[in-house]
């Protein structure tokens, strides 16, 4: 728990460890090819789940999660294991990379259980699963005003392999999975990661103007750096590149915009400046450049 700093205040050095990078873990590998970058979607960079055989990935993980993750925040937080806590994870786990705000959550919870659970108790569970390290939040980032918005907010997994453990490695959203990937691997190169929105004033096809509201999955800053990122599992479609070129070409400002791909794809630019690349790419050059 991120509570034993406090404890330990000015009599000891914090140290924060993260699951191995993409980098240490293709280093491991000594491996590039897709069912690499697939197997790290998968189970992650947990060392002890890296060294294990293939048919022992998955109780590793789970047992990780249950024994290690779940009953370290019931026990630390003096809590009964509950089924409004088990939903939560489930939520969160199954909606990895969607926007939220416990309102969203509690409706998500109803509609699922039959039952209501109050916004402050969403929120306490959410604290607790902060605390244990097991999750991250990106808040979302007003980029017209310059400035942090709202309650929404997106929630993401340490770890891949924990998320995927969690539902039991029976939900697995590439798309999902490969989002997550990205927003660690941001963070863990020094970015400082948000979920990027802004509104504009457009004509609708009868000409009245219209207020619509854009999102960009991240905004990424590191010193002079700033990228607006968009992460798609594949956009060889047009109308899929449209959709996410779209906020691109309405936010319209001088900052680099690119599309992260899961395809082994080298680093190309478009006629608006877009940079389309490849997830390897992506994470083991890209992000790297000084």
């Amino acid at each position: 728990s991120s509570d034993v700093i406090t404890e330990f205040r000015d009599k000891a050095t914090n140290i924060s460890l993260t699951p191995l990078s993409f980098e240490e873990f293709c280093n491991y590998k000594k491996d590039l090819s897709y069912e690499t970058i697939f197997e790290y979607l998968r189970y992650g960079g947990m060392p002890l789940a890296v060294l294990k055989p293939e048919n022992e990935k998955k109780e590793y993980l789970k047992s990780l999660f249950e024994t290690t993750y779940f009953k370290d925040i019931i026990e630390h937080n003096k809590l009964r294991k509950s089924e409004a806590l088990d939903s939560l994870c489930n939520i969160i786990s199954e909606e990895t990379g969607q926007l939220f705000n416990s309102t969203k959550i509690a409706n998500i919870y109803k509609s699922v259980n039959k039952d209501k659970i109050d916004k402050e108790t969403i929120e306490q569970y959410l604290n607790y699963f902060i605390d244990s390290f097991m999750i991250k939040e990106a808040t979302r980032f007003d980029i017209k005003g310059n400035s942090e918005i709202g309650a929404l907010r997106k929630y993401y997994f340490i770890d891949n392999g924990l998320r995927n453990a969690r539902l039991n490695f029976a939900y697995e959203d590439e798309g999902q999975m490969l989002e997550n990937m990205v927003y660690n691997e941001l963070i863990y190169n020094g970015y400082t990661v948000n979920v990027g929105s802004f509104e504009k004033y457009e004509k609708d096809l009868t000409g009245k103007s219209i207020r619509k509201c854009y999102e960009i999955d991240f905004i990424a800053k590191k010193g002079s750096k700033k990228y607006y990122i968009q992460v798609a599992n594949d956009i060889s479609s047009s109308e899929t590149r449209t959709r996410e070129i779209r906020p691109f070409i309405a936010l319209n400002d001088s900052f680099q915009k690119i599309i992260v791909i899961n395809r082994p794809l080298e680093e190309t630019i478009d006629r608006n400046g877009f940079i389309t690349i490849g997830i390897a790419d992506f994470l083991l050059k890209f992000i790297k450049q000084k």
